[in-house]
């Protein structure tokens, strides 16, 4: 099979303008600052000797509190800026329970508790992201880590706010695009980075201005790379490309965006409004002469009300509208196209304390038209509409604080067939998904906490597993849908202890998950297209069960005058299909690590490494993958003045420079050796705030 593609534009004229407009941009920021501000930006984190209030996790935590039953994770200031790679999933693998499908270095979807695709639910400010990622392997998340502020990641069942498709976890992407607070003069940051592996030439801006009735928001970003160093001989056969040499065939990328944003605000609350456009040309690695056009324009609208009536303490709602586009190329020969376009609107309506309970009532809604043209259309045109009632309440006390409450929605999904494909023929079926949940967190002694999460979930089948039926080049099979599939059906367990004293901290959790019909990609026989004999695969029901942990903790070594700290994890999943005593493909094997933080006034340096066991616990005719270590490095230094700070860093990834592949990935298995994890890399950068 042949796949068409256009090929990326690395223009060195190009890369020189860019970055002259972001040093240009530096250059006028700290003057202009003191000129016009004395406010810090509240990205960056604060001086050592400055109290910081406890950052509080928003997502499956509507209430705002500062105690969240269901596992969770945030990353923002300097944690995201270390951990900040070209896509999504790279930059929140390694976190607990969390690591990515990694389809090279620029399509990387998080896997979470072992669940990907679509039972990870990607969210825009808690609002729906529409794109392509959830149907294959190679199509990249429209969102670029260097344009956020916050990434909070949700671990378990957060179908109870968010839907069935979050039954493995959320991850909610948040910006300021629309402001929700008032901005005094002009804010604004600025990123630029510089990493050696991929050549990686970045940069981000973003300015902030307004009063007490209006803020207004304005930012860009670019960011461009060459193929990555691997620390082995590959070979390619892209033309003006090496036949042979230490880095990743076609993997080259070239991303760029930005949007405008504004609120008008009063009393009791504000009414904004943001747009957003993304682009992304990047190479697919599994072939090396296919390369993704990706677009995608997103608008949203935003407000909320407070105290509007006596019992309601506010009413926030939102809506959104996506149009999403990517087409393949071979050489400039457009191939494949694929398009989704669709809104989403969601309303929580937060009711004052009711006897002890306090929660939120609301309505979500999503409605998306997907379309695949030409021949590697595997799945028809599509519709598909949701609706949902969720209900969520809370009852603290003193000794801890219990929540429960129940979603039922309302899906219906039709393949429209294709006019050009007669294999795709109209069909709809209907889904009414009932979801209900239980937390508990106990006060069991003055430094101790246990946390327990119940949850029974439905999710409808997404319309490619009900409808697909053609050749799909990122699992190297013939897929095939089964139009018969009824509702997923899932009870998850989570049960979790930790500890606090000053510095030193311990949390520790399990969980369990059993699918009575997990939908899952099964052989089926062999598929003739063309020349090609392709393995066939059908969505079929199996039980399934997938089980681990997650442990995480610090210990402060030294105190004073510098602080030193050790800081360890470990995590662990296992998934089998019941059905035939199987392992589940694409689960990441264990993994342990250990970092040492050491700090003293404005500068910091950390040491660590991760151990990734090797992964035989494979389905037959699944590769296995080797162990392996990575370290990491990095020092960063604060520079505070009156009106603006900044923050200076240098990371080493991969220090040791060591040949690794990842379990997870479907390239593992489609393509062995094409495509390891990225050789050792040393990135440098600036943030600045003013």
């Amino acid at each position: 099979m042949q796949r068409r593609f256009f090929p990326v534009s690395l223009h060195a004229s190009s890369r020189t303008a860019s970055f002259t407009a972001c040093a240009a941009l530096l250059s006028f920021a700290a003057p202009l600052s003191a000129q016009v501000s004395a406010q810090v930006s509240t990205q960056v984190p604060a001086q050592a000797s400055t109290p910081t209030l406890a950052p509080v996790t928003v997502t499956g935590n509507p209430l705002g509190s500062s105690t969240a039953v269901a596992p969770a994770d945030q990353l923002s200031g300097t944690g995201l800026v270390l951990r900040s790679q070209s896509t999504l999933g790279e930059t929140l693998s390694g976190t607990p329970g969390v690591s990515s499908t990694y389809f090279g270095p620029n399509a990387s979807r998080p896997v979470i508790r072992g669940q990907d695709g679509d039972r990870i639910r990607i969210l825009a400010n808690s609002g729906a992201s529409i794109d392509a990622s959830g149907v294959s392997y190679d199509h990249a998340v429209a969102l670029d880590p260097i344009a956020v502020e916050r990434i909070e990641v949700l671990r378990g069942p957060g179908a109870l706010l968010y839907g069935g498709s979050a039954v493995g976890g959320v991850v909610n992407v948040i910006d300021n695009r629309i402001p929700r607070e008032a901005v005094t003069g002009i804010t604004g940051r600025a990123d630029i980075g510089l990493s050696t592996a991929s050549r990686e030439r970045g940069g981000a801006a973003l300015v902030e201005t307004g009063s007490d009735r209006y803020a207004l928001h304005v930012d860009m970003f670019d960011r461009r790379t060459s193929d990555v160093a691997v620390p082995a001989l590959l070979a390619c056969t892209k033309p003006g490309s090496p036949s042979l040499a230490r880095r990743i065939c076609n993997s080259a990328s070239y991303v760029r965006g930005g949007a405008v944003g504004g609120s008008l605000l009063f009393a009791n609350g504000y009414i904004g409004a943001s747009a957003t456009t993304y682009r992304n040309d990047y190479g697919t690695v599994a072939e090396d002469e296919v390369t993704i056009g990706m677009k995608s324009n997103r608008y949203a609208l935003e407000g909320e009300w407070r105290n509007p009536v006596a019992l309601v303490k506010s009413v926030k709602a939102q809506f959104s509208r996506s149009d999403y586009s990517h087409t393949e190329f071979e050489g400039a020969t457009p191939g494949t196209q694929f398009r989704n376009s669709g809104g989403d609107y969601r309303v929580e309506v937060k009711h004052a304390k009711l006897g002890p309970l306090e929660g939120v009532v609301g309505l979500q809604g999503e409605r998306t038209r997907f379309a695949a043209d030409g021949t590697e259309a595997f799945a028809p045109y599509s519709r598909t509409r949701s609706d949902a009632l969720f209900v969520y309440e809370e009852w603290a006390a003193g000794w801890g604080k219990s929540t429960f409450g129940a979603r039922a929605e309302s899906v219906r999904v039709e393949s429209l067939g294709n006019p050009l494909v007669a294999r795709f023929v109209p069909a709809a079926r209907s889904f009414a998904p009932l979801s209900a949940a239980a937390g508990l967190a106990v006060n069991v002694a003055p430094q101790w906490q246990a946390t327990a999460n119940l949850a029974f979930s439905e999710r409808a089948p997404k319309d490619y597993e009900l409808f697909a039926d053609g050749p799909h080049v990122a699992t190297g099979a013939y897929e095939v849908g089964n139009a018969a599939l009824g509702k997923e059906r899932s009870v998850n367990l989570d049960v979790g202890v930790q500890w606090k004293r000053d510095h030193d901290t311990f949390h520790l959790s399990a969980f369990e998950s059993r699918f009575a019909n997990f939908v899952s990609l099964q052989a089926s026989g062999t598929r003739v297209v063309g020349a090609d004999t392709l393995p066939e695969f059908t969505y079929t029901p199996v039980r399934a069960r997938f089980r681990g942990f997650e442990a995480s903790g610090n210990v402060r070594l030294l105190q004073s005058p510098a602080t030193l700290d050790l800081e360890l994890r470990a995590d662990s999943v296992r998934a089998i299909n019941l059905d035939t005593n199987e392992p589940l493909p694409r689960i990441a094997p264990w993994r342990a690590g250990a970092t040492l933080a050491w700090a003293r006034g404005d500068w910091g340096v950390r040491v660590g490494f991760d151990h990734f066991a090797t992964q035989s616990r494979v389905p037959t005719g699944d590769l296995p993958t080797s162990a392996y270590t990575l370290w990491t490095t990095s020092v960063t230094w604060k520079m505070q003045r009156d009106n603006w700070n900044a923050l200076w860093y240098a990371r080493i990834d991969n220090a040791a420079n060591t040949l690794a592949y990842s379990a997870t990935s479907i390239l593992t298995q489609t393509a062995p050796g094409k495509s390891p994890l990225p050789g050792r890399n040393l990135k440098v950068g600036v943030q600045l705030n003013f």
